[in-house]
């Protein structure tokens, strides 16, 4: 009977030891991969957004003062069946809005600004330079402010996000890991979005205000980052989303 055995000073194994021990780590090796798509493949994807930080561009457009600051920008080649303008949010650096009293003055008028781009999807926001927005000494062609279209009382399963974050500055800017900073940021001005998931296709991004069209950033401070049922009237102004919504029509869900 001749059984190999393993001889630890031996410079070499037998040629079974040899063997035994390669198809063991074969296996192991493909246990490890094997292992390791398993447990990503069922994992979300982060979301493709993007903060362009650093970098500064010059922005013109008709500056919008309500519901919160935002820029309409001729879009070039339009159709018939698209908007004639793209629609940007305007934000302050850090975790702060705009002051809408600051810029009252200059609603519905054509400006130039300095900015960094921040977007995600169709949803683009710029961080203003401060002090940077200006009237233009020579008016571009006027545009005429996006006609709101009713798009009738609905009942929305979501999430409370900020804007900014969530469009690119953080990433991800969601969920309870990201509560604190949402918090801060929406109790310094930055528009709150309702982030509306889907599995059938894209997520819906609406800008949530009031029943009547003001900002509600205080009253939803208790409830970002949670999972919530929101009931309002829905309307589609140019390429924004908004939820009208009482807060007090807005309900934590399971």
């Amino acid at each position: 009977m001749k059984d190999d055995f393993y001889i630890g000073w031996e410079t070499q194994a037998s040629p079974r030891h040899r063997k035994l021990m390669r198809a063991v780590a074969l296996v192991l090796f493909v246990l490890g991969i094997t292992s390791a798509l398993a447990l990503a493949l069922p994992q979300k994807l982060i979301g493709s957004s993007v903060f362009e930080w650093g970098t500064v561009k010059t922005f013109s457009g008709v500056l919008k003062v309500q519901p919160y600051p935002h820029l309409l920008v001729l879009r070039p080649g339009a159709v018939s069946t698209q908007p004639s303008f793209s629609t940007y949010y305007l934000v302050a650096p850090f975790k702060f809005g705009l002051d809408r009293e600051k810029l009252a003055s200059l609603d519905g008028k054509s400006v130039s600004l300095q900015g960094t781009l921040i977007y995600r999807g169709d949803q683009t926001m710029v961080e203003a330079v401060p002090d940077s927005i200006r009237a233009d000494e020579q008016p571009a062609t006027a545009i005429v402010g996006p006609e709101s279209i009713p798009l009738g009382r609905q009942t929305l399963l979501g999430e409370i996000v900020d804007s900014k974050c969530f469009l690119g500055v953080m990433n991800p800017g969601q969920l309870l890991p990201h509560r604190a900073c949402a918090i801060r940021c929406i109790s310094g001005g930055i528009p709150p979005i309702l982030l509306v998931r889907s599995t059938k296709g894209a997520a819906l991004h609406l800008l949530l205000v009031g029943a009547d069209g003001r900002p509600v950033n205080q009253q939803v401070l208790d409830l970002v980052a949670e999972p919530v049922q929101i009931t309002g009237e829905v309307v589609r102004q140019g390429g924004l989303l908004i939820l009208r919504a009482d807060p007090k029509d807005i309900l934590r869900t399971p």
